[in-house]
Parts: C-alpha cells; structure tokens; sequence
C-alpha cells in the first residue's frame, strides 16, 4: 500500500494495523547529536492514548514505545529512528459482525474497493490507532523544533456548537496547564466543563459528535515555506487533511476573511525594534503565512473533525453482495475524537515545520 511516508528531508514512514501485534514509525532524515528525552515521547503518547477519561474509548493500551535504532547513549545517531508499540488490548471479536457489511461514512467499503481486500478488526490501517506513530514521530520533531525555540500549541476550541472564546493569553506554558487540567483538552476552563458534560451526553445517547482544534505556533523564523507547490500552509493543510476524521482546515482569518474588504483584511507592516529583518504585523489574518512562506509572526490554524462514523445505534448499510442489511457498532469508540486528537495535530505541524526547517538549512548552505 502506497501513501505511508511523510515529509521530504525528515520524512516518516508508519507501519501496523489497528489490531495486528503492533504499530510503529522509521524516521529518516533526523539529523545527528540531538539529546532525545524517552520520558518526554512517552509523555506525549500519553496524551494520545485511550481509556483515559470517560469521554474517550475504553480501550487500554499503555502506549509504550521502544527505540529500536537512530539512538546512541541518548543522543540521535543520524541513521534511521526506529520506534515501535505494541498493541496490547485487541478484541478482534467486537468487529466479526461487520467482516461482510459496510459501516456507513466509514473506510470499509473504499478499502474494499480498492485493494479488493480489507482488515475489518478495528479498521486495520484505516484506524486512527495508527496516529500513535505519527505521535512518537512529532515528539521528535518537536525536540529538534526546541533547539530553534519553535512552540507549538493547539487545544480544543469547539464540540459540536460549543465554542470556547478566543484566547487573550499567548503565554504557552500557562495555556498547557489549563488545557491539561481537564479531560475536554480545553484551555478555557468554563467551555471545558460545558464540553464534557455534552460529549457525556451524546455518549450516553449511543451517538458521537464533531469538534474543532485552533494552533498557535510561536517562534517560527522568516522563511519556510517554498514559493508554489510547497507552500507552508499547504504542507500544514495536507497534513492536518492526512489526520483520520478531519474533514476541514483554514489558517489565519480562514473563511472569516472571504467576508472582508483588502483594506480590513491587509496586515500592516511595523517596525518596533528598528530592525529590518524582524518585521511585525498589526494584525495576523494572514495567520504567520504569506505567498507560502512563514513571516514571523504567530502561525495560527483550525482543524475541523467530523462526528466518529462508528455509533451504537442500528443503521441500516448494505453487506459485499450488495443487499441490505442492518448495523450496529460494538467495541470500544471515541464519541469524540478531538480531545485525543489535540496532540496528533501538534505532532503532524511538527513534523510539517521540523521539515521545513531542515530544507532551509540546505538552503542557507548553498546560499
């Protein structure tokens, strides 16, 4: 199967299914001598993993990677990082009743299709169980991201019609305490609380729901981004769009600006610290971006989720033969990804801005 690597100069490659023996990530590319920290990748997974809250699916899995190559005495080696975890809590029994029929608005009946074969425990590689990987990749990612003092921070602005307030603090540090402080993975506590107790309820009803996560990437330098086809936020998009259920992204003003005059919408240029190559904007609808390459100022996107497809209510669907038929779900599900998803969305713009960043040290090589 094609389309499983990611990136160009630090570029990844994931592996496993939702229920085989185990997933995992090779990162190519990572450059040598960078001080890797296996309790901080493993804190990041943490966020990542199931069962932890009652508003995310019951599966237990501890999430634990182990480096396999790329690492030598704490300290990347330049040869391929090799990471695998292993799947610990597989009950391929709770799909055998959908091994012959199709889940509506799943990828059962595309994969089906297209490869005239399909693992149906758990959606196989269609499962979001494979996000684990780009998390232990984006971990690394952000460890090389550090050494540039570039931080990245995404949490969940909205579920459902539910939208937390737009956040007045930009002090990163503050913001993840608030955000890990409850189980929405909101860093506006009142919203947080309104949220959980809505997914709660949609759970209870045997349904799911959708929601939105907003990122604010600081530090970013001038310059990354190509000027066409590579376009900073095009990589951005293709990498938030690669994120299983995401069905919407938009940086800077988004939509927003379609509805704005170019005399609301043009970010003024200011020079406050008197130098010509640090230039700020009065306003950011621009979103840190402009003609695809980053500004300077704060990277700013949204990601849109659609509802989980799987629900625990009858459906009704058509089996492989074509008839009709009834469906449904069982097992352990998310009915709703975005408080999980939070840190799989930080882990992909990650590996997006570390790539980009390594293509413009050839650059300034070559210069």
């Amino acid at each position: 199967m094609a389309g499983n690597s990611f990136g160009d100069v630090f570029r990844i490659t994931t592996f496993g299914e939702s229920h085989g023996e185990a997933i995992g990530v090779i990162i190519d590319g990572c450059p040598a001598n960078i001080t890797l920290d296996e309790s901080f990748i493993q804190s990041e997974l943490d966020k990542r993993r199931p069962g932890q809250s009652r508003i995310t699916t019951q599966r237990k899995e501890s999430d634990t990677a182990k480096i396999l190559s790329g690492v030598f005495e704490g300290k990347t080696t330049g040869t391929p990082l090799a990471m695998v975890i292993p799947n610990e809590d597989q009950r391929s029994k709770d799909y055998s009743h959908i091994k012959d029929r199709y889940r509506p608005s799943h990828a059962d009946y595309t994969y089906q299709m297209k490869y005239g074969i399909r693992d149906y425990r758990g959606g196989g590689r269609s499962s979001a169980r494979e996000t684990a990987a780009r998390v232990a990749a984006g971990a690394v990612a952000k460890t090389l991201l550090a050494q540039s003092d570039i931080r990245i921070f995404a949490h969940v602005s909205g579920v459902g019609k539910i939208e937390a307030p737009n956040l007045v603090s930009h002090d990163i540090d503050e913001l993840i305490n608030i955000r890990e402080g409850n189980i929405a993975r909101c860093a506006d506590p009142a919203t947080a609380n309104e949220m959980i107790d809505f997914i709660d309820s949609v759970r209870k009803a045997g349904d799911t729901v959708g929601g939105r996560i907003s990122v604010i990437i600081q530090n970013t330098p001038v310059g990354l981004g190509e000027p066409v086809f590579d376009k900073l936020h095009a990589d951005l998009a293709k990498a938030m769009m690669g994120i299983n259920a995401v069905h919407g992204f938009e940086y800077g003003s988004g939509f927003a600006g379609s509805q704005m005059r170019g005399s609301e919408h043009n970010d003024i240029f200011v020079n406050p610290a008197n130098d010509a190559e640090h230039l700020k904007t009065l306003t950011n609808f621009s979103g840190g971006i402009q003609g695809g390459i980053s500004n300077g100022m704060d990277i700013t996107f949204r990601v849109a989720f659609k509802p989980v497809a799987t629900i625990m209510r009858p459906q009704q669907t058509v089996n492989q033969a074509g008839e009709a038929s009834e469906i449904t779900g069982k097992g352990r599900h998310d009915p709703c990804v975005v408080p999980r998803a939070v840190i799989i969305v930080e882990a992909m713009a990650a590996l997006v801005l570390a790539d980009h960043l390594l293509k413009n040290r050839i650059y300034e090589t070559t210069k």
